[in-house]
């Protein structure tokens, strides 16, 4: 899981993904960001988003389907500055 500090921009809104945050659905919550959840573990996809630029890594690995390009915002924390988008 990476610790580092990074920006996550949402629909064209830079937001922050702190240090110590234990995944992006946590980050975007903390800042008021209205992120479709389910379960937070990585079980339903309800916190599917699409992942436009840079990477994650995953606590554990999801069971949720995911397709190519899309990311659970739930069990992943960013490597870095990511762009990401709820849009289908």
């Amino acid at each position: 899981m990476s610790n580092k500090p990074a920006t996550i921009t949402l629909n064209g809104q830079a937001l922050l993904h702190p240090e110590q945050s234990p995944s992006l659905l946590h980050s975007l919550e903390s800042q008021g960001v209205d992120a479709p959840y389910q379960c937070r573990e990585g079980f339903c996809g309800a916190c599917r988003a699409k992942l436009c630029q840079g990477s994650v890594v995953y606590r554990h690995e999801p069971l949720a389907f995911i397709r190519d390009g899309e990311i659970l915002l739930c069990c992943s924390t960013p490597e870095g500055d990511i762009t990401i988008s709820f849009d289908d």
